[in-house]
């Protein structure tokens, strides 16, 4: 059956700019993901548990406003230009120093205060779903460059795919991402760290107090708690980048997989990058409250980020992440729910 889109308004900021939902839908019963254009935010993924009810597994909120005031959290938005930190703020290119705007610390997180999760996106339907679009003008956040941006979101067999694109005029550097937190048991029903995650990472990079790798190599994961290749469930605090195996693809290939045993959902995550931030959710503290209707504390959900490596503007040992003029920045993560039976 067919991708199902639809729009209607989701109400309008103190500027009085206007933000509208998107509905993506494959089907009665099956997957089902609403996107806003404010942020690029996915604000709802529903897909049917092993008995096929449909449940709401992304953490989010059911009002504008909170995503104005908490954005912060950066609940299921679009991230960029830099997804993740770059250390102080700063990165030289081509012998010019650029400064960007700190917003953790004296580091630059997610593309700054002002970042892509931050504005409304134009929009258009396409074929199974709606596709973003904005131009970020030249020295927004003290990145160069103007960067004309296209991502899509589709629908297709019980699969979201996320399809980013970029141009540039100036040499900049660009990493993007999507920061949907999911909780395969549904938005609001506890502690996700009982999920069993298996990632294809011999690798990870270890980091300094304040999220940003450390000198040398990526480090091999064998006999510690990074050590996902063989699936185990979740257990603790992380907030680290994974080297994926196989570095910087084409195509999509998977690279996760993400199992409830309690509803029975499975995740299976695709992706050209060469990294995925595994996030705990640590800085949930049950102050905010979600489309459940229940406040989220730590763990509310898992964020499994696809993109390049935290600070590689500084690290030129890294996958490189600069973007010239007359070049194309492609990139492409693909979500598959489906479920296992009973044992």
């Amino acid at each position: 059956m067919a991708t199902q889109v639809s729009r209607e308004s989701f109400g309008t900021l103190d500027d009085g700019s206007r933000v509208d939902r998107w509905t993506l839908e494959s089907g009665p019963g099956g997957l089902r993901v609403r996107v806003l254009t404010y942020g690029g935010i996915i604000q709802t993924v529903e897909a049917p548990d092993r008995d096929g009810a449909r449940g709401q597994l992304a953490l989010g909120f059911a009002d504008l406003a909170s995503y104005a005031a908490h954005g912060g959290s950066y609940f299921g938005a679009l991230v960029g230009r830099y997804a993740n930190r770059i250390a102080g703020a700063s990165f030289t290119l081509d012998g010019e120093t650029h400064t960007l705007t700190p917003n953790d610390g004296r580091h630059s997180l997610h593309g700054g205060p002002g970042g892509f999760s931050r504005v409304v996106w134009e929009a258009r339907e396409v074929e199974g779903g709606v596709q973003l679009h904005r131009v970020s003008p030249a020295g927004e956040e003290g990145f160069p460059g103007a960067l004309d941006v296209r991502v899509t979101y589709t629908l297709s067999a019980g699969a979201l795919r996320i399809a980013s694109y970029a141009t540039t005029d100036a040499p900049t550097v660009v990493n993007l991402t999507n920061h949907t937190y999911l909780h395969l048991g549904g938005d609001g029903s506890g502690s996700a760290t009982g999920h069993e995650l298996r990632l294809t990472a011999s690798r990870y990079t270890p980091v300094d107090g304040t999220g940003i790798p450390v000198p040398g190599a990526p480090a091999d994961v064998t006999g510690t708690r990074f050590d996902f290749r063989a699936a185990r469930a979740v257990a603790g605090s992380y907030d680290h980048n994974f080297v994926l195996d196989g570095g910087v693809c084409a195509a999509p290939r998977t690279v996760a997989e993400l199992y409830d045993r309690r509803s029975g959902r499975v995740l299976e995550l695709a992706t050209t990058e060469p990294g995925l931030q595994l996030y705990t959710a640590d800085h949930l503290d049950g102050t905010l409250t979600g489309t459940s209707g229940v406040p989220y504390g730590p763990a509310a959900g898992l964020a499994l980020e696809t993109q390049h490596f935290p600070d590689s503007p500084n690290r030129p040992d890294f996958p490189g992440t600069v973007l010239r003029p007359g070049e194309t920045y492609r990139s492409q993560t693909v979500y598959a729910f489906s479920v296992r039976p009973r044992a």
